[in-house]
């Protein structure tokens, strides 16, 4: 499991493992993502995999198990560990998301990414605007004034972004929508990394404004006004993240 906002805190860097278990799983699903195990390969022996990331049978045989939930790989008798085709991945699991930060960037899969974000973001700010209580409000609040004061640090800007669209999915009371939670930071990390040493400040400046509008439409009720707000702040991060490819 990967814990929210752990992305983003990553951009100067790929994050630590846990433990034994949560190192082989990123080991081999960012090495299926990446390319380095391709689709439709056969993964070493379980002796050689042990060997090499220096765990146990059973540390090994879990976090197997783990990447077949995800529909990474699969186990056949007398074949071996076969690498599954990235149609069975399942793409809404935000380890599984992550792990495209690292991988090169592909134009179709940054479209699909973002066509995704606007559809249920949409949505779950629509319903925010109806059903977002007045703890919701200030909780949002509280996020945006974080931004505001985040200046030129991007990890700080990225993390009041993303707490802000938690808290608009969970304001929707649409269970299913809080799964866009790993599809935003992924579309937000790409962006803050696409800006790399360059001056933040009109990014941030027009993200800000952008948030502040949609804040004030769900306080609101107005849905439209919110559609409007979360298609710029989309865009906003579509544009930046596609000048990675």
């Amino acid at each position: 499991m990967i814990e929210a906002g752990s992305l983003i805190r990553s951009l100067s860097g790929r994050p630590a493992a846990r433990n034994f278990h949560t190192f082989v799983i990123n080991e081999i699903g960012l090495g299926i993502v990446t390319g380095k195990f391709p689709v439709g390969s056969i993964l070493a022996s379980d002796a050689a995999m042990m060997e090499s990331y220096g765990v146990s049978r059973t540390v090994l045989r879990e976090a197997l198990k783990t990447l077949e939930a995800k529909g990474m790989i699969e186990a056949r008798p007398k074949v071996g560990t076969r690498v599954s085709p990235a149609s069975r991945w399942s793409f809404f699991d935000p380890q599984v998301l992550s792990w495209h930060f690292y991988a090169k960037p592909d134009r179709r899969f940054y479209e699909s990414l973002f066509d995704i974000r606007l559809s249920l973001e949409t949505r779950a700010a629509q319903l925010a605007c109806e059903r977002r209580t007045a703890d919701n409000i200030r909780l949002m609040k509280y996020w945006l004034h974080q931004m505001d004061l985040a200046e030129d640090n991007l990890e700080a800007h990225g993390l009041s972004g993303l707490e802000i669209h938690r808290a608009i999915a969970e304001s929707s009371g649409n269970t299913l929508l809080r799964s866009v939670t790993g599809i935003v930071e992924l579309t937000l990390a790409l962006a803050l990394k696409s800006l790399g040493d360059t001056t933040t400040s009109d990014y941030q400046k027009t993200a800000l404004a952008a948030h502040t509008a949609l804040l004030t439409a769900i306080e609101h009720n107005k849905p439209s006004d919110a559609s409007t707000a979360v298609e710029q702040i989309i865009a906003l991060d579509n544009a930046r993240a596609t000048t990675l490819l």
